[in-house]
């Protein structure tokens, strides 16, 4: 469910309390925890790995669920028990011939999903995929087309998954007219500081706007229909073989819900074709690399089979600008709020993400043309 780290040596220093008490209570019986270290870069989530001394007994990753964020976890909860538990019953029947895993849900002693604690904090855990690791951003055409496979395979797994057995775990989760909205509200009641980076973020939402509405008008005239989709199948959550290279598990799904496919394959993009990442020091610097969306659209169809429909297809330009378009906008409304959403480590980080986003909703237009044609290619197997 998180990415990068080693299993081994680590110390216990500095680690809330609570995090070694949810640890006992999903560790196996009879398995002693040899250590409990923080774990991953996630902005949501407090995230550690477990390592057990009992050599049968699997490592797992434990989190403190973000209940200001996911406000039903129970809920989410449901949803990845369901996901899982389909794409093993897929993986069984079809046994595909390379290294594919989905980490399976730890229970707590009592058999529960989750354990809360007597503070109140929601505490879960999930298995460790052993001999692999993520990387916070792309760092070759090779690497962009296993993204790609992944979320593909993905779509793939879960494309007889009907979107309507899950709940909706993030009501509003990826419709981007809805943050706008959020944005303005935010705005009617907050004055920001005046700096030269703020007035560059409203300028360009102001700029922008107009086209936020794009898939949900298509999905409303009935050409784009909801489906089981990931939520947030960027570059790191997929997890890459440590010897090999090859994508291995796409994880972190607490945002599998009903949704359109194409904010799934958008936001795969938008990560993928970014080599800098989401916190470059300078964020003019950014630039969509066309030669990985070609690598990853490549990934992403050899993986999916016959999923998306021509008109799907049609819509991936559209997604890619408008994922990064909608990213930037809720950096820069946390940011507003006071960075109440996504986790920070300096005030203005969430600003300074926003300007990375917009920059690369740029790019993307200036090359316009020659990312429709790479869609189309890829689309039809060229």
């Amino acid at each position: 469910m998180t990415k990068r780290g080693d299993t081994r040596g680590a110390d216990r220093d500095n680690l809330p309390a609570e995090a070694e008490a949810a640890a006992g209570v999903f560790a196996p019986p009879g398995a002693e925890i040899e250590g409990i270290r923080a774990y991953g870069g996630g902005n949501v989530h407090e995230t550690f790995l477990v390592a057990l001394k009992r050599p049968d007994a699997r490592d797992f990753i434990l989190q403190r669920v973000n209940t200001f964020v996911f406000r039903r976890p129970e809920l989410v909860m449901q949803n990845i028990g369901a996901v899982t538990g389909h794409i093993r019953k897929r993986l069984a029947a079809e046994r595909p011939g390379r290294r594919w895993e989905i980490p399976g849900v730890v229970p707590a002693r009592d058999g529960r999903d989750h354990w809360v604690d007597p503070e109140g904090s929601f505490w879960r855990a999930a298995e460790f995929i052993r001999d692999a690791r993520s990387l916070p951003a792309v760092r070759d055409a090779g690497h962009a087309l296993e993204v790609g496979w992944a979320l593909g395979m993905f779509h793939r797994l879960v494309s007889d998954l009907p979107a309507a057995s899950l709940g909706d775990t993030l009501e509003g989760f990826h419709v981007t007219p809805l943050y706008v909205g959020r944005y303005d509200a935010v705005l009617a009641r907050k004055t920001p500081a005046a700096s030269v980076d703020v007035r560059r973020c409203m300028d360009f939402v102001e700029r922008k706007r107009a086209g936020a509405g794009v898939l949900e008008e298509a999905k409303g005239a009935g050409r784009l229909y909801l489906r089981t989709i990931h939520g947030d199948p960027k570059a790191d959550n997929v997890l890459l073989d440590a010897v090999t290279g090859r994508a291995v598990a796409l994880i972190d799904l607490d945002t599998v819900k009903p949704g359109l496919i194409q904010y799934d394959i958008g936001d795969c993009l938008r990560s993928c074709c970014n080599p800098l990442g989401e916190d470059p020091g300078d964020p003019d610097a950014v630039r969509f690399e066309a030669e990985y969306c070609r690598a990853a659209l490549r990934g992403y169809f050899s993986g999916a089979g016959g999923v998306l429909t021509a008109e799907d297809a049609a819509r991936i330009f559209d997604s890619v600008r408008l994922i990064a378009f909608e990213l930037g906008l809720r950096f820069f409304t946390d940011y507003l709020e006071g960075n109440v959403y996504f986790r920070v480590t300096r005030g203005d980080q969430n600003l300074a993400r926003a300007l990375v986003q917009f920059a690369l909703v740029e790019s993307i237009e200036r090359q316009e043309a020659a990312v429709r044609k790479i869609i189309d290619d890829a689309a039809r197997g060229r």
